[in-house]
Parts: C-alpha cells; structure tokens; sequence
C-alpha cells in the first residue's frame, strides 16, 4: 500500500536499470534518499541524488522513531535536471519515500515518474530480529546486481540548502 502511486507505474530495481542502459539519454535514475544513506549505504552511479524528505530529531513516542520530515522544494530541485515529459525512475531505500516522490511530482505535472518498488536495499526482513540482518539478499538495487558506489558525485547532488 505504501508504495502505491497516482501515476500507477512501477518497476523493480533491476527493470529499472535495464530500462536506464537502453535508452541512457532518455532516462533519469533518481535517488530520493538522504545524503547519509548517500555516504553509508552507497547509490547507482547514474542517480541525481535529490533528497525528498530529511531525518528529523523529535521523537515520535506513538511510532516509536525520529520520522522523515518533507522537504518543500524537493520538485524545484527535480526541475533544475528533468523536465515534466521526462521519464524518471524514483528509488529510496525500498520503495516507500520514493512513492511519495513520485506522487509530488505527478501532483506538479510530471506523468511518466516509475516507483522503483524494491528500492536501494528491498524490504525489510520480518522473519529477523537483528537489526544487521533485516534487509533481504534477493532484491533492491545492492541486491540485484546493478552497479553501485559508495564514491560520492557531487556533480549529480541537488542539496537544499543549508538553514
């Protein structure tokens, strides 16, 4: 449910590669995770990194974590590298931040925006209990083989500013 879409189009991590190595030029990967998850976890090589949402430091006691804060120029970043007609494929760590991206951006006009579904990571693992070994091995992007770098580019980063 909390990777549905408005736009309803959605692909897997590895369709989603597939789909960027043919067609490169007319094609966008966007990682819409934070620049953290950038540095720790890694990212496609190929992917604007453009940040959706932040972690934020209040303690949700009913959720039981720091939750995602939006970030409310997310599309103006979007727009500075991909116009409305472009095809996107919007990824997060699995799926659920990058539906909500896709959703802003078909909210502002954007109508060919993919949910890659199982993300950067998949789905977490529910049979585990350790918090090392919840993330599945058999799909997201680390998983599926398709190539990723834990090497910082910059030159593909749209921050938002600092306050």
């Amino acid at each position: 449910e909390g990777k549905k879409t408005v736009l309803g189009l959605y692909v897997t991590a590895k369709q989603a590669y597939e789909k960027w190595k043919a067609e490169p030029d007319k094609i966008k990967i966007i990682d819409v995770r934070t620049p953290e998850e950038y540095l720790f976890v890694g990212s496609p090589e190929m992917a604007w990194k453009i940040p959706v949402a932040v972690q934020s430091y209040e303690w949700d006691a009913e959720k039981k974590q720091f939750p995602m804060k939006p970030l409310l120029d997310f599309v103006a970043r979007v727009q500075m590298v991909a116009k409305p007609d472009e095809t996107l494929m919007v990824m997060c760590r699995s799926g659920g931040r990058s539906a909500i991206a896709a959703n802003f951006l078909a909210k502002a006009g954007f109508t060919n925006v993919y949910n890659i579904i199982d993300g950067m990571e998949g789905d977490a693992n529910a049979d585990s209990e350790r918090v090392a070994q919840a993330r599945p091995l058999k799909d997201g992007w680390k998983n599926s083989g398709c190539p990723w770098t834990k090497k910082l580019t910059p030159e593909r980063m749209v921050l938002p500013r600092a306050r």
